[in-house]
């Protein structure tokens, strides 16, 4: 009797510790009663009825590193579904471009299970469907581009890989956030042709570069050259401007020299006259003296050379010879 009630007992402390349920954060159950859906349990504390009420088991997919740094893929059943977003990263796989080249492409998926009822009883196999959904519609993608636009369109495949992946999961309850791709590796020869022909652009490049330098140089050599020759030619300019300015001025100063030297003898020459005039007899004419004089100095200048052996006068002479005998009427009557 004691046996029996013991077991009933311990078969009661085993149904209330199974009807009994903590839910952690960011986590649900499924609960199917009697093989139908019955309830989504929330984060917390939850109570349900044993052997009736049963959690419904969902495949996840997990990846595990090995020791030698490796990872390999499994898949397990779980009755706890994880609402928090999920990242797969799927194999490499060969997908062919428009120009029928042969890559091979790595995605990474970012998802997060909105509705956890339709993602347990619309899709047997959730990951695996995103993953062969993403490795379809990433053929699709990359079939439509060159190797060239496959190479540099990044961003365009990932955006539109998101669009595809997010409308053909949105009836399994799951959002697609972001769809990353990781690596692109053309074959080996195209690769190497590739290298080819960048170090064949960076020499063109490096060419034209130079090319440009050199004719940049030869322009601003040829500029500078011009404006050496602008700035000689206005040196020159103001050169000879300086120089017919001095010219002129000299020119000038010695004109006016001349001018007054010219008067200074004039005025000496008054003075002379003057002085002989007041010198001599008052009714006597001084002309007459001043003509003899400068035709004696004249006279004198032309006899003054070695080879002068015969005098010509010229016939008004004459005069000029009267003009020597006033000098003695005029010394004559000097006091």
């Amino acid at each position: 009797m004691l046996i029996f009630l013991g077991l009933i007992a311990l078969f009661a402390i085993v149904i209330v510790y199974k009807g009994l349920l903590i839910v952690q954060q960011s986590e649900t159950i499924i609960i199917e009663r009697l093989g139908k859906y019955h309830a989504t349990l929330q984060s917390g504390f939850n109570v349900i009825i044993p052997v009736i009420d049963k959690p419904r088991e969902i495949i996840w997919r997990y990846t595990t590193e090995n020791m030698d740094g490796g990872s390999f893929t499994h898949h397990r059943a779980i009755q706890r579904i994880d609402l928090r977003e999920a990242v797969y990263d799927f194999p490499k796989q060969n997908v062919i471009t428009r120009d029928n080249i042969v890559a091979e492409i790595n995605a990474l998926i970012y998802f997060q299970i909105m509705d956890p009822k339709r993602a347990v009883y619309e899709i047997s196999n959730l990951p695996q469907a995103i993953e062969k959904l993403t490795q379809t519609s990433l053929r699709n993608v990359i079939g439509e581009l060159d190797l060239d636009e496959t190479l540099t369109s990044r961003d365009t495949i990932n955006n539109k890989l998101q669009a595809i992946l997010d409308d053909a999961t949105n009836k399994w309850g799951v959002k697609v956030n972001r769809v990353e791709l990781q690596d692109i590796n053309p074959p080996k020869d195209i690769r190497n042709a590739m290298e080819k022909q960048m170090r064949a652009e960076r020499d063109k490049r490096a060419s034209i570069l130079e090319a440009e330098g050199e004719k940049q140089s030869q322009i601003l050599k040829a500029e500078g050259q011009q404006q050496a020759f602008i700035l000689n030619a206005e040196g020159e300019r103001q050169a000879e401007i300086k120089r017919a300015e001095g010219d002129k001025q000299s020119q000038i100063l010695i004109a006016e020299g001349q001018a007054i030297a010219r008067v200074d003898i004039a005025e000496a020459e008054a003075k002379a006259i003057k002085e002989i005039q007041n010198a001599v007899r008052e009714d006597s004419d001084p002309i007459n003296y001043i003509i003899a004089v400068r035709y004696l100095e004249t006279l004198k200048e032309m006899t003054s050379g070695k080879d002068n052996k015969t005098i010509y006068l010229p016939y008004e002479a004459s005069g000029v010879l009267s003009s020597l005998g006033g000098i003695k009427d005029i010394l004559g009557g000097n006091k």
